[in-house]
């Protein structure tokens, strides 16, 4: 089957518990968490599957632990079909997704993704502590609306859906942000519950310092195509991959139109894996009529499994 493409979610996605029952019903899953738990200085399994929520929550901790959920429900549903996924046409993730996305595709070693994130979610919580500052999710506004918004102190973060985006910024010139797009007509704006303002100019410095880990890092041309976050379009040859992951620490995340790329390349089914199921709105946000799939849980994956299969 080839009309599909596989997601993969970003930070905020994490909940204790989360790939515990794969990890009791799947020896495959297993031996990934075993395999991560050399490569990571905690107890990736213990806090992923017992908590506590806020130690789970630590940026450097989420980051690691979500996309080991996302690559162990990929795990569960390749064991469900006997072994064989089907092929993909494209595979994209949702920020911290797209680390996910890109060990999925074989151009990164699941240890070196797992290294990677908690460098950048190290690095970005420095940032974030450097300057008083936030995220807010506008509805009703689309990236051409907000522009009117933007400044040097707030950004454009996600370019989520038709009429859903997220700004980002200094934390009073976000608010203000926030309270003129009302004027340009979004009919809702809510402040999210983030460390800061991620995907913004204020996260430059994390991308720099992120960008000597990456050099270290085995990256290798992806074997299915991954689009980049920041540009929309499929990932290149190593060093472009690099490249545009510095980038996409303080760039926008361009979802929308990353799903429309996908639509474009023949995909007609996306399956999300990975916790949370934010994926999934999003997918129908942009097109009611697009089928998206979420598995992270035992029913679920053997949900999924039965709908590809069939």
């Amino acid at each position: 089957m080839v009309d599909i493409a596989f997601l993969f979610p970003g930070q905020g996605a994490q909940a204790v518990g989360m790939g515990k029952d794969l990890h009791e019903a799947y020896p495959q899953v297993k031996a990934l968490y075993e395999r991560a738990a050399r490569a990571v200085p905690f107890d990736i399994r213990k806090i992923s599957f017992e908590g506590p929520e806020e130690e789970l929550k630590r940026t450097d901790v989420s980051q690691p632990a979500i996309v080991l959920a996302s690559l162990a429900a990929l795990e569960a549903l390749k064991a469900e079909l006997q072994g064989k996924l089907p092929t993909a046409r494209v595979a994209l993730g949702l920020s911290l997704g797209e680390y996910t996305a890109l060990a999925f595709a074989g151009a990164l070693p699941v240890e070196d993704a797992l290294s990677l994130v908690i460098a950048r979610g190290r690095f970005m919580q420095e940032c974030c502590e450097q300057t008083p500052s936030g995220m807010t999710s506008l509805l009703g506004l689309d990236s051409e609306a907000v522009k009117p918004l933007l400044s040097d102190k707030v950004g454009l973060a996600n370019d989520n859906a038709p009429g859903q985006v997220v700004i980002s910024g200094e934390k009073a010139a976000v608010d203000a942000a926030a309270e003129k797009a009302k004027g340009l007509g979004a009919k809702r704006t809510f402040p999210l519950n983030v460390a800061g303002a991620y995907h913004s100019k204020l996260m430059a410095p994390a991308g720099e310092k992120l960008r000597p880990e990456l050099a270290k890092a085995r990256f290798a041309s992806p074997q299915v195509p991954v689009l980049a976050n920041v540009t929309a379009a499929p990932h290149g040859a190593p060093d472009e991959i690099r490249a545009r992951l510095v980038e996409q620490v303080s760039g926008t995340v361009r979802f929308r139109e990353s799903l429309a790329r996908a639509v474009d390349m023949g995909v007609t089914r996306f399956v999300e894996l990975g916790p949370g199921g934010v994926l999934k709105g999003l997918v129908r946000a942009n097109d009611k009529k697009l089928e998206c799939l979420s598995a992270m849980t035992l029913d679920e994956v053997k949900a999924v499994a039965k709908a590809l299969g069939s």
